[in-house]
């Protein structure tokens, strides 16, 4: 009976742990630890802490005119009031980009 618990249990979190792979985002690679390292302080879970109404799920970004990666980029270099101005010294335009097409295929 023990060992029924025991193999039980394993499956059990085999399946939890399958389960979260398969539920990762898109891009859940090179962006999305850019987007980890960079922009999730003020932005977890694609959220804004500093200016709510400004979050970045695609209905928010495109109310904005934000609909393509190259936009993102253009509001990191160029931000508005209360966004940390990430430069392409600090960050290069290569991962800025896949930062941007992370937040894209994730927040839709």
């Amino acid at each position: 009976m023990k060992k029924i618990a025991i193999l039980c249990t394993t499956m059990l979190a085999l399946n939890a742990l399958t389960m979260t792979a398969l539920a990762a985002p898109s891009g859940s690679s090179a962006g999305a630890a850019a987007f980890e390292a960079n922009c999730a302080e003020c932005h977890p879970g694609g959220r804004n802490i500093v200016t709510p109404a400004k979050d970045l799920r695609g209905s928010t970004l495109k109310a904005n005119g934000i609909v393509k990666p190259q936009d993102i980029v253009a509001k990191m270099r160029q931000p508005g009031p209360g966004m940390t101005k990430f430069d392409s010294s600090e960050l290069p335009d290569k991962e800025a980009l896949e930062i941007a097409e992370y937040i894209l295929s994730t927040f839709k």
